[in-house]
């Protein structure tokens, strides 16, 4: 009697994580696919303090980059960041977005002004953009095309101003 009622307590403990587990599934969104449309934005921009819209961002090439200053692989991978920002700024068909994760703003920008980092930061209001993408951890980048079409997603860090991913890019710019 004694090990049915262990067993019983067992299956309702696995049938509450099981109920629990599909619920927080459900609550990060859709599945973010390479080839599928990318997921929507809602973010602040930190200099101008304005919401970037869906308009500022048709008939781009976007980088979507998810950071934060307490993460050492995003640390890892923002010269390169960086240096892709300062070569492609003056391009009005590329935009590049790196949101916070997890941080805080004061402590991003005193991170970015001690670097030199001059690539744009935005806020996630209320982790929306991260729950839309599925982020998992940091870095997390996308690639999206002109057409809003998630390209690539890379997870971890990455050397963003190598020839190969200059190159990719360069060939959604063309697309």
């Amino acid at each position: 009697m004694k090990s049915k009622s262990v067993i019983i307590a067992l299956l309702l403990i696995a049938g509450v994580a099981l109920v629990i587990f599909s619920i927080s599934l459900r609550s990060t969104g859709k599945a973010v696919v390479e080839g599928l449309h990318a997921p929507e934005l809602e973010v602040i921009d930190h200099s101008s303090g304005k919401k970037l819209l869906p308009s500022d961002l048709k008939g781009r090439v976007l980088f979507v980059n998810f950071w934060a200053s307490w993460c050492q692989p995003c640390k890892d991978e923002m010269p390169s960041i960086e240096a892709l920002h300062r070569e492609m700024f003056v391009n009005d068909k590329f935009r590049m977005i790196t949101i916070l994760y997890k941080d805080s703003l004061q402590n991003a920008l005193e991170y970015m002004g001690g670097s030199g980092y001059t690539f744009p930061v935005y806020s996630d209001l209320k982790d929306y953009s991260s729950k839309n993408y599925g982020v998992t951890g940091v870095p997390e980048t996308y690639l999206v095309d002109k057409k809003g079409i998630l390209r690539k997603r890379i997870i971890g860090p990455f050397e963003w101003n190598s020839p190969d991913a200059k190159s990719f890019i360069v060939s959604l710019l063309n697309e």
